[in-house]
């Protein structure tokens, strides 16, 4: 089962904003394993019918979504990780994530001050 979606919750959204797009392709970055339905993605990313299925289009046309199976009269679909650009974008969402556990490591092994009454 899909997470519920919090628009300011992932690096990716972070860096580059929550436009509807992005937040459609990191639904299916932050859920990798499954194929959705779209009236699946719209509503565990919250977002309206017509402002989905504007950019749903859009992500289409690019090649970017892969239809993996019908159930019933329901499209499932995942990224199509073959694409050039949803192959750009997954290595840009481990950068950050790389860069963002080596801030969180340095920032642990960063010495504690010491009370100068050595308490």
């Amino acid at each position: 089962m899909a997470t519920s979606y919090k628009p300011d919750e992932t690096l990716l959204l972070r860096y580059l904003g929550a436009s509807p797009t992005l937040r459609i392709i990191d639904f299916f970055l932050d859920n990798p394993l499954s194929d959705y339905s779209k009236n699946e993605i719209a509503r565990n990313l919250a977002m309206s019918r017509v402002t989905f299925f504007k950019y749903w289009k859009e992500l289409e046309k690019s090649g970017a979504l892969k239809v993996t199976r019908q159930i019933g009269r329901a499209t499932m679909y995942q990224l199509d990780r073959k694409n050039e650009v949803v192959k750009q974008t997954i290595r840009l969402d481990m950068a950050l994530a790389r860069k963002t556990m080596a801030k969180a490591v340095e920032e642990y092994q960063k010495p504690v001050a010491m009370n100068p009454k050595g308490r």
